[in-house]
């Protein structure tokens, strides 16, 4: 009789793309979310909390692949083997197309504006690299159902706040354009606003800037790309005239640089006062009395010469002249609360979701260093974005709902906040009370409840107390910072023993003899004077 075959045993490791979180990560993702929240509430945002699954008919348009619809997400569909099979469902990619159903279906019992902030893991079924996971969480803020402008202003103010509040004032950047600047300059490069293949092509190649470089994109604009494989891309086509009309957008950071330069030059020559920066506003595009008085001007000069730059670009464009005068609106909104020009420009150079905004566009950058995987120093980069989106609800409701938001990438700002030292130090665990006598756990149980009812983190040894060893092994493995022990003898005189763990490693590493008997790592106590002593190492610690 042959012997039946083996079931193999479940391998014990996470599928490619996804992680696990254990005990300290997860507790500073918390906190961190937490004081997100906290001034996202203060702004008069609410919470919402939707499905993790949608119908792929909710996400819509801008799954990665809508004639695929589980390419690029985790879909499945009900019923697949039956005569009628059931809907296409799918994880979430983001928080903003839930968002956009969520509006439409209880818009009725919403508020107009509804302002709403969201937190939560989402799922792209791409493939995964280093650092690049199939979950990650996002943390988003939208009102929906207002254009005032006044609403993206909002944004950028509360994204600075929220920066400022996880202590990352003086490292962050906060870049600010607008979508209808770069109609306008397609508008006044002939790119008729129907030719969605030549305007695709365009978007594609401006967007390409940070990896192809200025001569890369003019490649893409004209007959096309050969990189260095050999691999050819297929090029816009056009004239050389459009080309230079476009690369004088794309070129717009550098020229909005040069100017600046020169403009400090002239200055320092006059003796850097703020009168002759507020003269050289004046002389400039007739922009400068939207910011008040020469030394106000001079403080927000950056973000003046940039509108003054753009303004220039897109000529008698009128979507292009109505994304200027909505920049300077989000620049005067912006500095008349004092927020600084140093945080919060006008910048040309952020593009972003071509295909997706359709107004203001944010992105948040951080400005510090750190050392990459060879060893180089780089600038950290990117932690959130965001816009304004006109078109989304418009699915559901067949009518145009305005719409803008931000989104955090909640990993990269906590790898900053760990760069910069705000978070990541050895997180303290539990006291841990050990057990000497098993008859008496009821009594350690209660010394573990007087702890927590004090505020304090404890908890009872629960495995073999039969080597005393292993509990404070046990202890060492939890970061815990005190232990508490009572045999016998203690229960009988009515005392508990303290150890200071934290003290004891320290003391254990270089103390001497003397240093030793002068601060002692473990006292006894008076067993009513557990709490009060307990809470005085930790505050010593």
């Amino acid at each position: 009789m042959a012997k039946p075959k083996k079931t193999p045993r479940p391998k014990a490791e996470t599928p490619k793309g996804f992680r696990d979180y254990f005990g300290a990560e997860v507790t500073e993702r918390q906190e961190m979310l937490s004081k997100i929240a906290e001034v996202y509430r203060l702004y008069g945002f609410d919470p919402l909390e939707s499905s993790a699954v949608e119908t792929v008919e909710a996400l819509g348009k801008f799954l990665p692949d809508v004639d695929r619809p589980n390419e690029g997400v985790f879909a499945w569909q009900e019923d697949a083997g039956a005569e009628k099979p059931g809907d296409w469902l799918a994880l979430r990619y983001d928080l903003t197309a839930p968002l956009a159903r969520v509006y439409a279906q209880h818009r009725n019992d919403l508020p107009t504006p509804y302002r709403r902030y969201a937190m939560g893991p989402v799922w792209r079924n791409e493939k995964p690299g280093p650092g690049r996971f199939r979950q990650f969480y996002q943390c988003d803020a939208d009102t929906v159902g207002t254009a005032s402008v006044a609403a993206d202003a909002e944004i950028c103010m509360m994204l600075a706040d929220t920066l400022e509040k996880l202590g990352l004032g003086g490292d962050y950047i906060i870049r600010v354009n607008n979508r209808k600047v770069l109609n306008g300059v397609l508008e006044v490069a002939g790119i008729a606003e129907d030719d969605d293949r030549t305007r695709g092509i365009v978007l594609r190649a401006i967007d390409k800037l940070d990896r192809l470089e200025l001569e890369g994109v003019r490649a893409l604009l004209g007959k096309g790309r050969e990189d260095k494989s050999g691999d050819f891309t297929e090029g816009a086509g056009l004239k050389d005239w459009q080309i230079e009309t476009i690369m004088r957008f794309v070129e717009a950071p550098d020229r909005i640089r040069k100017e600046l330069r020169e403009s400090a030059d002239l200055v320092g020559a006059g003796g850097g006062s703020d009168v002759i920066v507020g003269e050289l506003l004046e002389a400039g595009s007739g922009i400068a009395d939207l910011f008040g008085p020469p030394s106000a001007a001079a403080r927000q000069y950056r973000s003046v010469k940039a509108i003054e730059v753009l303004t220039d670009i897109v000529g008698a464009s009128r979507v292009g002249l109505e994304g200027i005068e909505e920049l300077q609106t989000i620049a005067t909104l912006v500095y008349s609360q004092g927020y600084d020009f140093n945080y919060i420009v006008i910048d040309p150079s952020v593009v972003r979701g071509l295909g997706y905004y359709t107004g203001p566009v944010f992105e948040a950058e951080l400005t510090f260093k750190i050392t990459d995987e060879k060893g180089n120093p780089r600038q950290f980069g990117s932690v959130a974005g965001g816009g304004r989106y006109d078109d989304l609800v418009k699915r559901f409701t067949g009518q145009e709902v305005p719409a803008t938001g931000i989104s955090i990438g909640v990993d990269r700002l906590l790898a900053a906040l760990r760069a910069k030292g705000r978070i990541g130090s050895e997180a303290a665990g539990p006291v841990v009370v050990t057990v000497m006598d098993r008859e008496r756990m009821a009594e350690y149980q209660a010394m573990a409840a007087e702890l927590r009812n004090a505020g304090i983190r404890a908890e009872v040894y629960l495995g073999n107390p039969k080597n005393f060893g292993n509990q404070l092994k046990y202890a060492d493995r939890r970061a815990s910072p005190v232990a508490v022990i009572a045999g016998g003898d203690e229960f009988d005189k009515g005392v508990v023993q303290v150890k200071d763990l934290v003290l004891g490693a320290k003391l254990a590493e270089s103390a001497s003899l003397e240093e030793w008997k002068e601060r002692p790592s473990q006292v006894e106590v008076a067993r009513g004077d557990l709490v009060a002593t307990v809470r005085g190492m930790l505050e010593g610690q």
